[in-house]
């Protein structure tokens, strides 16, 4: 279940017990190794995972802190739109929510027929093979559509969107695409960047870090469009001391720290640089097939079962390349008290899933192996 919280490696605990160590004699704390040189870390490993510049790559605390940097600091017009799919996770929809005083609406737009969420997500038709939720995405863009965000990998049911051509498509319209990535990264190779404006992200799920610390990758142009965060980090010479801290004759940076909020985490950069460091040793595209391998184990072995339908289903869209690493179970008629009795039943025997809006979710990452796949399938099948 690393779609709702993934184990920190043990080289990220030890980095963590480390530094605070140092805490106990903060006197001990290394301004150039620790302060400066920990966040630098994190934007380094981070900027190596996504193809990126570390320049381009802002700290915050989660996924919710990235999007509302975006929201919040966007040039809006009274009049003008954000666009999402129906059922983003509310993190993707609140920061955009929020700027209804400001006069901007937000829209969601269904990505296939049958596809429900809110009070009827338990209701909703699971996606298939006949689903383009590019197209309707694309399709759903008006005169007033500033901002089309959306996750990567869908929380619910696990679909994968296809970034780069949402992404040239966007850029055609003169349209901004924000782009929620945490469901993705850590297990999916990171398509390019070119025409994405904004990819936001927590640590705590794929990334294998503790809550409490995340990334936000802006295109430069774009960010120069937003209003600063105004911490006194993101100015020029925030940190020469040999200059009065009270000169405010100072201009905003241009990189990612322009964004940032202030001190950043330092425990938490502790941690999720070595977590960054753990993937990129193993490397995504590894990863991403060591976990298409054991998807396609669990789902034929559950041919013939109870979830026989619902494994078909998934393995035409995981052929299809529509996937993450989350196998999405549709519940297929279930009452939400049926489904949680089984999960229940699955914890006290050590599988720990999960169950979102009517659907039960199997999520792999590269530390599972095939007997792990193996005793999941024994509980789907006699759960």
């Amino acid at each position: 279940m690393h779609c709702a919280e993934g184990p920190v490696p043990r080289a990220a605990m030890r980095a963590v017990r480390a530094f605070m160590f140092k805490e106990l004699q903060p006197w001990k704390v290394d301004f150039k190794a620790d302060f400066i040189g920990l966040p630098a870390a994190v934007r380094r490993e981070a900027a190596r995972i996504l193809g990126a510049e570390a320049d381009d790559i802002s700290l915050v605390a989660s996924t919710s802190e990235g999007l509302q940097r975006i929201a919040m600091g966007f040039p809006w017009q009274p009049g003008d739109e954000v666009l999402a799919p129906l059922g983003e996770f509310p993190s993707n929809a609140w920061p955009w929510k929020a700027q209804s005083r400001r006069g901007v609406s937000f829209r969601e737009v269904p990505l296939w027929e049958g596809h429900r969420a809110g009070a009827e997500a338990w209701t909703s038709a699971p996606p298939g093979m006949e689903a383009d939720p590019e197209t309707r995405l694309l399709d759903a863009i008006g005169p007033s559509t500033k901002v089309l965000t959306l996750s990567w990998v869908r929380f619910q049911d696990g679909l994968k969107l296809d970034l780069s051509k949402l992404a040239a498509n966007c850029v055609e319209r003169g349209v901004a695409l924000v782009v929620d990535a945490i469901q993705g990264l850590g297990t999916c190779a990171m398509p390019p960047l070119a025409g994405i404006s904004a990819l936001a992200s927590g640590g705590h799920k794929g990334l294998l870090a503790p809550q409490g610390l995340g990334l936000l990758w802006t295109q430069p142009v774009f960010r120069a469009s937003l209003v600063p965060g105004g911490s006194w980090l993101s100015v020029e010479g925030a940190t020469d001391f040999a200059r009065p801290n009270t000169d405010f004759d100072r201009d905003w940076l241009a990189n990612g720290e322009r964004l940032e909020a202030g001190v950043p985490n330092l425990v938490g950069c502790a941690a999720l640089a070595e977590s960054l460091k753990a993937i990129s040793y193993a490397g995504v595209e590894a990863i991403e097939a060591h976990v298409r391998k054991l998807q396609q184990r669990m789902l034929s072995r559950l041919e013939g079962s109870a979830w026989g339908e619902e494994a078909a289903r998934l393995r035409a869209l995981l052929d299809a390349d529509r996937l993450g690493s989350i196998l999405a179970f549709h519940n297929r008629g279930l009452a939400p008290e049926t489904l949680l009795a089984a999960l229940h039943k699955g914890m006290r025997h050590g599988v720990y899933a999960s169950v979102r809006e009517g659907y039960l979710r199997v999520a792999l990452h590269g530390f599972h192996t095939e007997a792990d796949v193996d005793r999941v399938v024994a509980w789907m099948r006699n759960g």
